[in-house]
């Protein structure tokens, strides 16, 4: 017998077994023959229980990220009509799906683990995956720069964990043509100092954002990124750190 959040995938009733997981934690999967609410994701199941999802506002996208990309989109006026864009930190594929959803012609995906991507999404006409690329050798990877040659890049979409993006913003700009946009969400934890955070990794002081913002300005500036606009996710991260939205333009001096 398959668990529950497997269930729910096999399906169609959840994108991945991520999204399955937050559905039963969040009491929305229930058995239709009992009226009971399933809470435990690793519970057996016979595939033929009758399973009923609650409609949740979360479910626009294969997973809250994609939420994220879009308040920011949403706040800039901005659409990828036809653009090629490049998805850094594909992961489950929360911002390839709000890419394709602003009109994206093809979303390239870079990410540094392997088999998390949505199938929905991986199996999408307009969705490449390249899995086990590091974001730091990217431009220097010859099947990046091969997916690139076939759909020359007009913008970025970046959502890292467990890297500083000082170290992935130079790499951005040595791929971007000039005019190319950057949209990046920021996790302050990976930006800062293990000191910076309490016991359970949450930046521990207010301070620290401003120090953040002013890395990434200074980061941006080098690599001739012009930041346009720096705003607080309307949505916390999944451990309740704050999180912002960064919007840049690269301008190479003339």
């Amino acid at each position: 017998m398959p668990r529950i959040d497997q269930l729910l995938v096999s399906l169609g009733l959840a994108a991945s077994r991520t999204r399955a997981q937050r559905l039963i934690r969040h009491g929305r999967v229930s058995r239709l023959d009992t009226q009971q609410t399933l809470t435990k994701a690793s519970e057996m199941l016979s595939a033929n229980t009758p399973i009923a999802v609650a409609d949740d506002p979360e479910d626009r996208y294969v997973s809250r990220a994609g939420l994220k990309l879009e308040a920011l989109l949403l706040a800039r006026n901005k659409r990828f009509d036809g653009r090629t864009v490049l998805d850094i930190g594909q992961s489950t594929g929360g911002f390839t799906d709000c890419a394709l959803r602003f009109g994206a012609g093809t979303v390239i995906g870079i990410e540094v683990g392997h088999g998390q991507l949505a199938d929905a999404l991986r199996q999408h006409p307009q969705v490449i995956c390249l899995e086990g690329v590091n974001a730091r050798r990217m431009s220097q990877q010859t099947e990046v720069l091969a997916a690139l040659d076939a759909a020359p890049l007009d913008a970025v979409v970046m959502d890292v964990s467990f890297i500083s993006q000082t170290l992935i913003i130079p790499e951005i700009a040595a791929l971007m043509p000039d005019g190319g946009e950057l949209f990046s969400l920021v996790k302050p934890q990976f930006e800062l100092s293990p000191g910076a955070l309490d016991k359970r990794g949450v930046v521990r002081h207010p301070e620290y954002f401003i120090q953040v913002e002013n890395k990434l300005r200074q980061t941006c500036q080098s690599s001739q990124l012009r930041l346009l606009d720096w705003r607080e996710s309307p949505i916390t991260g999944g451990d309740g750190n704050r999180e912002f939205l960064m919007h840049a333009r690269l301008e190479h001096a003339a």
